[in-house]
């Protein structure tokens, strides 16, 4: 990855449609699990989402090898995937760009609270 790719975010978008890809070859259960997945993981991603191109890989990789077994969506993830999701993340209270950004304004909203005290 050279320095235009990591600017432009076409690395990203190269392993994107890869990934899109190779959900589109899952049984329809196993592609609907996959949609589930990406719209739970978002919050936890940064404004590339270059942090969570790893952890998409991983999980798809997991829907790859389950249908290929032949286990069903639910024996593998069970109908709980925003808490597969979260776990996947960093488990609950994982920081999200809501976080940051909330702190990130707790932070100016104090500092300029103390020029107007001090």
């Amino acid at each position: 990855m050279n320095l235009w790719e990591t600017m432009t975010g076409s690395d990203l978008t190269r392993e994107w449609k890869a990934f899109e890809a190779r959900a589109g070859a899952l049984p329809a259960d196993h592609r609907a699990a996959w949609e589930q997945i990406k719209g739970h993981l978002y919050p936890y991603s940064d404004f590339t989402g270059r942090n969570l191109m790893p952890i998409l890989d991983g999980a798809l990789g997991l829907l790859e090898e389950t249908a290929a077994d032949g286990q069903s969506i639910d024996d593998v993830l069970s109908d709980d995937i925003a808490c597969f999701c979260a776990a996947l993340a960093g488990g609950e209270g994982a920081r999200s760009h809501r976080d940051r950004w909330r702190e990130q304004l707790n932070r100016n909203v104090a500092r300029k609270l103390a020029r107007l005290g001090g």
